[in-house]
């Protein structure tokens, strides 16, 4: 029995062409190979037969974490958390229960990735390439003032900086953004009102913004509820049970065996409704 756990580290110094090459080195698993090595794992706790789950099953990774780049984070750091996702997978995973290790981890992996990306997507550089750099500098500049950008201004610098208006509005909206928190952290033992929002100054409302917000408000409920109208029933059961629970909602485990089908089906069902549901709600505005 080994006494150190131990599987390839992707840095981002390194060449993801060189870490494909070597995982892809490692045997996939038969069912027999993979139940007689979970079940040596569960039972004697070796780490070599939980290492050789792992590292069979790493190219899985790679192939879930490419489907996440276009939230602008690092290929290596997302590859490197769904590995975590991995671990925790193989750690709990039960052969007795006649399911493959591939679709168990799938969960896992792609929560340890999800989670990274809600902690730090706002983290990203704000420019990356030589145009977005062009587009960083001249893009305050280039405002006419200091409301947001209209459609003939984005087109406008679009064009003048050789990039695209979505990359405009992109790095438009990461230049308002706000990077430092404003509460006071509820681990800190510091006074409240020691915290940056208790200097700013209460600017509520107008009435006719408050009216123009609560106008907006209503839209966005009727267009949701036509758009959950417009699904099927099985799609509509998935995304009400998902997202539209006042005190959380069900997992994809739980509609899988609500339904009869396996986790990952129930999570292409979500993915295909919260789509269409996006367009019927653009076309309705």
């Amino acid at each position: 029995m080994t006494t150190a756990l131990t599987v390839p580290v992707l840095t981002a110094a390194d060449s993801l062409e060189q870490y494909n090459r070597t995982i892809k080195a490692y045997p996939i698993l038969s069912a027999e190979e993979e139940y007689d090595l979970a079940v040596k794992f569960k039972a004697e706790n070796d780490l070599e037969a939980a290492r050789k789950l792992i590292v069979s099953h790493l190219r899985l990774v790679t192939s879930i974490a490419r489907g996440y780049n276009g939230y602008g984070l690092p290929q290596a750091d997302l590859i490197q958390e769904g590995n975590i996702g991995l671990m925790k997978a193989v750690k709990r995973f039960d052969p007795e229960r006649g399911v493959r290790l591939v679709s168990f981890a799938m969960h896992w992996i792609k929560a340890e990735i999800h989670e990274y990306i809600v902690k730090n997507w706002r983290l990203v550089k704000i420019a990356t390439t030589k145009a977005q750099r062009k587009l960083f500098f001249n893009l305050r500049s280039m405002k006419s003032g200091i409301n947001s950008l209209q459609p003939a201004e984005v087109s406008h610098i679009a064009r003048e900086l050789n990039v695209k208006p979505e990359e405009v509005l992109e790095m438009e909206a990461r230049l308002n953004g706000h990077e430092i928190s404003l509460e006071a952290n509820i681990d800190d033992d510091s006074d409240e009102h020691y915290s940056p929002i208790a200097y700013l100054p209460d600017e509520g409302l107008t009435p006719s913004e408050a009216l123009e917000a609560k106008q907006f408000e209503h839209a966005e409920t009727t267009g949701l509820a036509q758009a959950l109208q417009n699904l099927d029933e099985r799609s509509r059961r998935v995304v009400e049970a998902r997202w539209l629970q006042e005190s959380g909602g069900k997992t994809l485990h739980e509609l899988a065996a609500e339904f009869g089908v396996s986790a990952e089906r129930i999570r292409q069902i979500e993915q295909k409704a919260m789509q269409k549901m996006k367009t019927l709600m653009l076309a309705s505005r």
